[in-house]
């Protein structure tokens, strides 16, 4: 099974947990933050992943990966550090009690 394969219901879990929040408030500024992290997560998994595979703490066979790399780092490997920044925003989002509900709780 390639890296690929492995990624792709991560990356397919994570688009249908974002979309079912499209409706809910303040899905535009949620969007944005995400894909901030995003940025952040993918520069952070740029350097310490080229680092632990230079230092030979793994390796991944070429057969495997898609050939793509940022520095010694497979591009797949970008998928779960992507796939967060969006997916926990999203999952926080649905599991919190909606306004309306909450409204006719205290009333």
């Amino acid at each position: 099974m390639t890296y690929a394969l492995i990624v792709a219901p991560f990356v397919a879990v994570t688009a249908v947990v974002v979309l079912l929040t499209v409706r809910r408030p303040g899905f535009g500024r949620r969007m944005a933050a995400s894909v901030i992290a995003a940025g952040v997560l993918v520069a952070l998994t740029a350097v310490f992943d080229n680092l632990m595979i230079a230092a030979g703490l793994f390796t991944y066979p070429e057969a495997l990966i898609s050939g793509v790399r940022i520095g010694l780092a497979p591009i797949e490997d970008f998928a779960y550090p992507v796939c967060a920044a969006f997916l926990v925003p999203a999952v926080s989002t649905l599991l919190a009690p909606s306004r309306a509900r909450h409204e006719e709780v205290r009333a």
